[in-house]
């Protein structure tokens, strides 16, 4: 058998690998998707309770939807909001169905190289069919040959600590019990007990900690649940832009978002704690968290603790494979200055496809979520372009694949570049989201009117936290 003749091995059932999938039929080619979850859209499933801030007709693929036509299926209302449950169960699932035994699930690929040659060896290696690693939840293993491989398995399995420094602080891992790296859905009648009544740390400053500290606001609301209190820690300070882009989002639930948290620290639900990097965690007389900053500073104790600093790539199943990624976002070299919070605005995102997202080893490709690496802001149409560009490119019809557009909508924040945790880091708009005052504890005044309810994607907000 020819290479040309193996299927292209997507990796993951997420939106971008189904998509992917999808895209690839339409150019009749195989696909074979490998997702380790025991169900399509298994990390999506994981925050089913959390609202997107992107409407039913920006979060389906149209190669996906000409798949699903045959099958009766019709999409949602466009312009309604689904829950990550409603995208997984009305969408991906289908998806997956139609599909067929096109998608595997409970399939975690463990590695990928090249076949008999290891990342030195160069002799005839472009020549070589991409070799992957299988194991399957019944603890079966497989060697699946393939043409090309697409990474789309995204970044949800490794969340950032809470370390203001990248690494998990002192004692975050003995705290694992009073800890949390997720939104947590608080109509879980034990989930909403854990925060009832209680003081949370929230540490973070993008869309996911707006959604917390909105669930909580919404839950100190409550009549059972009096005493509720966020703390919101952030390591860079309060400025105009802090909440994101408000009226001025061209998503306007996820301008929702940042208005939402605002009114829960201006109702005294929650108070923010600026200029603040974790260095440690300890426990007082009653088992209770005491956070300690960097610069010496303790807060006062706290019951729980909500960590929502982002996510990062998981790359050690590549590590056979000749990838050119950016030393600080770990995504693709060409894609990374497009996507650098350090370099640019993070409202926008220029079009970009197989070609800002090739690496030196040839016919392998990171889309979706992955392929930002550490960087924040994706959204479901920026994966789906990629992967249109992606198959376009496999199939050999580069015009097609160059042919690359995408308008994202504005975040109506950000307009400059710099640091964004240096005290004197300014933005050119006088403001922005990137500044830093010095180190204090603020109540904000009264916001504008919260409009619509806090809605969530699982990426982060506006520069990352």
């Amino acid at each position: 058998m020819s290479t040309q003749q193996l299927p292209v091995v997507v990796i993951g059932a997420g939106p971008a690998g189904l998509a992917a999938a999808a895209h690839l039929v339409e150019r009749g080619i195989e696909p074979l998707v490998l997702e380790a979850g025991a169900k399509a859209g298994a990390a999506v499933r994981e925050w089913s309770h959390v609202r997107l801030f992107s409407t039913w007709g920006e979060v389906v693929d149209p190669a996906a939807e000409k798949l699903l036509a045959p099958t009766g299926w019709t999409r949602p209302d466009p312009a309604t909001y689904p829950s990550g449950g409603d995208w997984a169960e009305q969408y991906l699932r289908p998806l997956a169905d139609a599909l067929g035994d096109k998608v595997r699930t409970g399939a975690t690929v463990t590695g990928v190289s090249r076949a008999g040659r290891d990342r030195i060896v160069d002799a005839d290696r472009e020549q070589q069919p991409f070799v992957v690693h299988v194991e399957y939840a019944d603890g079966r293993e497989e060697r699946v040959l393939a043409r090309a491989v697409i990474d789309a398995s995204g970044t949800w399995a490794t969340a950032g600590p809470a370390g203001g420094s990248g690494l998990p602080a002192l004692g975050e891992k003995a705290a694992a019990d009073r800890i949390t790296y997720r939104v947590p859905d608080l109509t879980n009648p034990a989930v909403r007990a854990r925060y009832a009544g209680r003081r949370t740390a929230v540490i973070g400053s993008g869309a996911s900690a707006f959604t917390a500290l909105a669930y909580l606001d919404e839950l100190a609301e409550s009549e059972d649940a009096s005493g509720t209190h966020a703390v919101w820690i952030l390591r860079r300070g309060i400025s105009g832009s802090t909440f994101g882009g408000g009226t001025a989002d061209q998503l306007p639930a996820r301008g929702a978002l940042g208005l939402a948290a605002k009114a829960a620290v201006d109702k005294g639900h929650a108070d923010a704690v600026t200029g603040f990097r974790t260095a440690a965690f300890e426990r007082d007389a009653d088992g209770r968290l005491v956070l300690l900053g960097e610069d010496g500073r303790r807060l006062d104790a706290v019951d729980e603790v909500i960590v929502l600093t982002g996510f990062r790539p998981d790359l050690s199943f590549l590590d056979e494979l000749r990838l050119g990624l950016d030393e600080r976002l770990q995504a693709p070299v060409e894609l990374a200055p497009l996507i650098d919070p350090n370099q640019h605005s993070c409202g926008t995102v220029y079009p970009h496809g197989h070609r800002e997202l090739s690496h030196p080893e040839q016919g392998v490709y990171l889309v979706g979520m992955k392929s930002y690496g550490r960087a924040p802001t994706f959204l479901a149409m920026t994966g789906y372009e990629q992967v249109r560009s992606v198959a376009a490119a496999i199939a050999g019809d580069l015009d097609s694949a160059d042919r690359v557009e995408l308008t994202l909508p504005e975040t109506g924040v950000c307009g400059g570049a710099g640091l964004f945790d240096t005290p004197d880091a300014q933005q050119a708009d006088g403001g922005g989201c990137c500044a830093a005052p010095e180190p204090q504890l603020v109540r904000l005044a009264a916001p504008a009117a919260v409009g619509a309810a806090a809605e969530d994607a699982s990426a982060g907000g506006c520069c990352g936290s």
